[in-house]
């Protein structure tokens, strides 16, 4: 039973979602302003993003392409000027490509996935890393797979991109044991987010409450039937 009195640790806090416009962005997006996050959303459509902001009044709308580094930069500017520094960053930008085996695998898809599943990481991460370890409560988080543990061949791009993006993540983990001790870094792993955006968006919403980081880097599993 919830305490009515209870004030959820994310309240008041600023948190980005990257590649918001998705399914789980919209409910992760709702469930942080109902905790009463200030709630930053961002994708390429802006259609899916007045679409989101409709459903989601509270939340701040921007319109960036993620995978071009002097955009972000520009969004990180804006985003200072109008709301401050962010406490949270939440990468939900994605995809996937594949089958058709080891040979299957082409450059074509290769590139999709690289720069969704990447480069949109490297660019934001790298335009808020200053915020997050400026914050007492720092969070960025991520949506990783289970396929990181029997990669197929007709998968081997997508597990190569997500494998980047888990490194990529460790990386920064590394460095806020080192100079950010209150912050931490989290990736949830799924089969598939189909049907877990519910469950996502609790877990997102519960990184700040007390006990939440244990160690700077925590994987997530989220498993349909759970809660």
């Amino acid at each position: 039973m919830t305490d009515p009195g209870h004030r959820p640790g994310v309240a008041g806090r600023t948190v980005l979602l990257a590649g918001a416009t998705s399914a789980a962005g919209v409910a992760v997006s709702r469930a942080l302003a109902a905790a009463g996050a200030r709630v930053i959303v961002v994708g390429s459509n802006a259609d899916r993003l007045r679409g989101l902001t409709d459903q989601v009044p509270d939340a701040a709308g921007y319109v960036c392409d993620l995978a071009r580094f002097d955009e972000v930069t520009a969004l990180a500017q804006k985003v200072h000027a109008e709301h401050g520094p962010i406490d949270g960053l939440l990468h939900l930008v994605g995809g996937w490509r594949g089958g058709g085996g080891l040979a299957g695998q082409t450059d074509e898809d290769w590139d999709f996935l690289h720069t969704r599943v990447l480069t949109t990481l490297r660019n934001t991460t790298r335009a808020f890393i200053d915020d997050l370890h400026a914050s007492d409560a720092g969070r960025l988080a991520i949506v990783s797979s289970v396929t990181l543990e029997h990669p197929t061949p007709g998968g081997a791009n997508y597990a190569a991109a997500k494998a980047a993006a888990e490194t990529w993540v460790s990386a920064i983990a590394n460095g806020f044991a080192k100079s950010a001790p209150s912050a931490s870094a989290t990736i949830f792993v799924v089969r598939a987010l189909d049907g877990l955006e519910s469950r996502l968006a609790t877990e997102v919403t519960a990184l700040w409450d007390a006990g939440a980081a244990s160690g700077s880097l925590r994987r997530v599993p989220l498993v349909p039937g759970t809660s």
